[in-house]
């Protein structure tokens, strides 16, 4: 009986020991083929040296800490504008330099281009000359003398404007005094076959205006940016206005014309200026209540005009009209002088324009009008118009702050005899000195 036990019992162990194989046995082929078995792991790691990885860049990584939005989603244009440095603020500059460009000329009263990178130099003799890549050409762009008169200080060939589309037409505007000392504004035309050249024999006139003393005469033209051709009148000359012109717009002196060249022959009047149709005033009138507008600019960013007046015992100044003024304003001439009542300690302004600029004959005696700048080269002179005086030399910037002031500083004593200012077509500044035959670039210091 105990040997029968034993045998069973020995028995019974060897199958459950069988059994207990044969589990193990089924567990292990049944994990070989689960999708989630640690085995797949290898190829895994072997697809990550696959060429297709390898050509994938590197990650880059943030210049900046990244923040979370607070606010709306910042737009592309909005990211845009933040990566993008601006530009610095204009500033008004304390000073500037002036550097000698080009010499020679006999009584220089005017610069300007023509569209491109040339630079025409008008002489009050009845001549004009071409500056080009830095030296003045041999030959002379217009020669006018036979019928200029010159003999007094404030007449002779006083300024020239180029047609805006002049390099299609050709056409230029020049603003003289006949040998009967009358205000002369004419058309001339480009020789054919030489771009350096006006033809003397093309001259057509357009206005002919008279002038009762030698004096006060303005001279400049301007193509203003709606195309229209700007004239500036004195109101006849002598002193103190002894005609009363500067107050009585029936007449074209003491005023700022504004006609269109395009529009009719020799001439035509833009219908919105500001008088058409009044039968006591002039047609051609833009501005009136002007002593002697020697000198005066457009913005070329803004459209803005700056218009100097030369003053008769005290005051120089600059007016300033916007863009978008629709003409009309009176300046106030013969009733003020600058910012104060001329001949009297009272008087009725109403209905004046002041200036936004003046000085007084301690700095100077004759104001010369300039240019706001607006050119590339020197950066620190951005938004700054500079004005001088003719006889001391001084000259002046004018800034319009923010808040809408102006504040005006002297920035250079020059010590020349400043007969104008002149812009090229970069938009960068020069000066002329009247006695001495120069032709200078304003700079700044920096």
């Amino acid at each position: 009986m105990t040997g029968k036990l034993s045998y069973l019992t020995s028995l019974l162990l060897f199958l459950v020991l069988a059994l207990s194989a044969c589990q193990t046995a089924d567990e292990n082929n049944n994990s070989e083929a689960s999708p989630t078995a640690v085995s797949i792991e290898p190829p895994l790691v072997a697809a990550e040296a696959q060429p297709l990885e390898t050509a994938l860049p590197d990650p880059v990584e943030p210049t900046e800490p990244f923040t979370e939005p607070t606010g709306s989603p910042t737009t592309p244009l909005e990211l845009l504008a933040t990566d993008t440095p601006s530009a610095p603020e204009p500033e008004p500059v304390s000073a500037i330099r002036l550097a000698p460009i080009a010499s020679g000329f006999e009584r220089p009263t005017y610069l300007t281009h023509a569209g491109d990178g040339r630079l025409f130099v008008s002489e009050q003799v009845g001549r004009i000359s071409i500056i080009e890549n830095g030296q003045v050409l041999p030959a002379l762009f217009l020669d006018i003398q036979d019928r200029v008169g010159s003999v007094e200080l404030e007449q002779g060939l006083l300024s020239v404007a180029f047609h805006p589309n002049y390099a299609e037409n050709g056409r230029l505007f020049v603003n003289y005094t006949n040998l009967n000392g009358s205000t002369v504004i004419s058309q001339f035309q480009v020789s054919a076959g030489d771009p350096n050249t006006a033809d003397p024999a093309s001259e057509q006139e357009i206005m002919r205006i008279g002038q009762p003393f030698p004096n006060h005469n303005g001279g400049q033209l301007q193509f203003g940016p709606d195309g229209y051709l700007y004239i500036g009148m004195g109101d006849g000359g002598s002193a103190d206005d002894p005609h009363g012109n500067g107050q009585n717009p029936a007449t074209l002196l003491g005023t700022l014309l504004r006609i269109d060249v395009d529009g009719g022959s020799p001439y035509a009047v833009p219908a919105d200026n500001p008088f058409v149709g009044d039968p006591d005033r002039a047609d051609e009138i833009w501005a009136y209540g002007l002593r002697n507008p020697w000198r005066f600019s457009f913005d070329r960013l803004t459209g803005d005009l700056f218009l100097s007046d030369v003053g008769q015992r005290i005051w120089e100044e600059i007016n300033f009209q916007p863009a978008f003024s629709s003409g009309g304003e009176n300046y106030g001439w013969n009733i003020l002088e600058g910012n104060h009542c001329f001949g009297t300690e009272n008087c009725d302004s109403a209905g004046t324009i002041l200036p936004v600029a003046e000085y007084s004959h301690d700095f100077g005696c004759s104001v010369t009008g300039g240019y706001i700048y607006r050119g590339s080269q020197f950066p620190a002179l951005t938004a700054n118009y500079f004005f001088a005086d003719y006889c001391t030399g001084f000259v002046w910037r004018l800034f319009r702050h923010p808040e809408g002031n102006w504040t005006q500083e002297i920035v250079l004593e020059s010590g020349r005899v400043v007969s104008s200012f002149g812009e090229d077509f970069a938009g960068e500044l020069y000066l002329l000195d009247h006695a001495n035959g120069e032709i200078l670039q304003l700079q700044s210091v920096n």
